[in-house]
């Protein structure tokens, strides 16, 4: 069993080569450029965007409110690849990968907002009033292409048990193995138990469990890297300097040459940062779309604000503070990598990483069933819901009890897969973008309730 697990991580690692050239770099920084342009640098619109994502929406067709969507669109999006995620970033590609992973979350705004308008304004409602939407229903609905729509589902419904799952259990697995002696198999029965009861209810129970949880652990955090920050503070701007040169210049945390590793900064920044924010990936409008609002303007509007807390806030602070303590000189990777950084914080440090960790990774398992949940659906329709309930679960504890290598070479190449449908579609569709961002947004008419169709 090792040695085919050793093969197929090898085959993994080939492919992520290709999937994660410069042609995968070009095309996602690309379209985030693209539409920072094409909108007009929509990113200044951030406090609006700030104050819709805290208001009760009560107008509007909908199964949850506009922040119980960004709710659970966060509890899926805040997760591993915030901690262990910029972790592995830095220790591969160096302090350059920092900057990388950032500025994929500053244009990723852009990216984030367009797919969320999309889906809110192709979604559907089923026979039993249930709002469905996300990429697959732009793909079908605004460009006519149903085969890509079924391909980018079937990319989602598999790339979910990576991004979503078996990465999220095993960070934490091998988190309480090192900080709690807690064996594997033992944490993979606790999330497995866990993760069954929320994901019974479905999404207006998802949501409800994620209002709740997500700005508590986002602000938690945050704090805990503010602190670690504010120990370090002297060495803080050759910290940044260092950040910045090692982004064009290259500097592996492991020695190489310089030539290699500016394109390894590149590559692991932008990988672990749309595995981080999920901007392109297609994954966060599929929960956009279930949201009460007046028209697609707002939820988009309200969506692009989760990028901006994820990776501008949450992954910029992790970053700073993974390469501001020295930690990423050590050898470490991952998980340990980033244990490394908050032992900084005698006794307490330990139990906040801890703490902070386990919420990330049980609201993304959730938040990211629901995904899952929903490709399948529209590939198989509602019979097939509970069987992939179950396999998502049993998935929790495989996840748990797997070696780490593995599961983020599958997430790699899952999360590539299902980005590449997502963004045809944004591209083709961008005049439909522009065209409901002049007529709601920068006309002034940002209230306006969108016809029913």
């Amino acid at each position: 069993m090792d040695g085919l697990l050793v093969q197929l991580d090898a085959w993994l690692s080939w492919l992520n080569g290709y999937l994660w050239g410069w042609p995968m770099v070009v095309l996602l920084m690309g379209t985030h450029l693209f539409f920072t342009i094409r909108l007009r640098f929509i990113q200044r619109h951030t406090p609006l965007a700030l104050k819709l994502s805290f208001a009760r929406e009560g107008a509007g067709a909908g199964d949850v409110s506009q922040f119980g969507a960004l709710a659970t669109a966060l509890a899926a999006t805040i997760g591993t690849g915030n901690i262990v995620g910029v972790a592995t970033a830095v220790a591969l590609g160096g302090p350059g990968a920092v900057l990388w992973c950032w500025l994929t979350g500053v244009f990723g705004i852009a990216t984030k907002y367009a797919e969320a308008l999309l889906s809110v304004k192709y979604r559907v409602r089923t026979s039993d009033g249930t709002m469905l939407g996300g990429p697959m229903y732009a793909l079908e609905r605004g460009l006519g292409m149903k085969w890509l729509a079924v391909v980018f589902c079937v990319f989602t419904a598999i790339a979910a048990f990576g991004i979503g799952n078996m990465v999220q259990a095993n960070s934490i697995a091998q988190m309480a193995r090192n900080t709690a002696s807690l064996k594997p198999w033992v944490t993979g029965v606790l999330l497995t138990m866990l993760t069954g009861v929320v994901i019974l209810g479905g999404i207006r129970w998802i949501a409800t469990v994620c209002e709740g949880v997500v700005p508590f652990m986002a602000v938690f955090y945050v704090i805990g890297c503010v602190v670690i920050l504010a120990m370090t503070a002297s060495t803080l701007p050759a910290t940044v300097w260092l950040i910045v040169r090692s982004a064009f210049t290259g500097q592996a945390a492991a020695g190489g040459f310089a030539g290699a590793s500016v394109m390894v900064a590149a590559r692991y920044g932008v990988a672990r940062g749309l595995f981080s924010n999920e901007s392109g990936l297609g994954s966060a409008p599929i929960v956009a779309a279930a949201a009460r609002t007046r028209n697609p303007v707002r939820q988009a509007l309200v969506s692009s604000t989760g990028t901006f807390w994820d990776t501008v806030v949450v992954c910029a602070l992790t970053g700073l503070m993974l390469v501001n303590t020295g930690v990423w000189t050590r050898g470490l990777d991952g998980a340990k990598l980033s244990q490394a950084a908050f032992g900084t914080i005698p006794h307490v440090g330990p139990a906040v990483l801890s703490v902070g960790l386990l919420l990330f990774v049980f609201t993304t398992i959730i938040g990211w069933e629901y995904y899952g949940e929903r490709a399948v659906e529209y590939l198989c329709g509602k019979k097939a819901i509970w069987p992939y309930r179950i396999a998502w679960v049993a998935a929790v504890y495989a996840g748990s009890v797997l070696n780490l290598p593995y599961v983020w070479n599958f997430a790699d190449a899952a999360n590539a897969l299902m980005a590449i449908p997502n963004l045809i579609a944004l591209l083709l569709l961008n005049r439909v973008i522009v065209a409901e961002t002049e007529r709601y947004l920068w006309s002034g008419h940002i209230d306006d309730e969108a016809p029913t169709e």
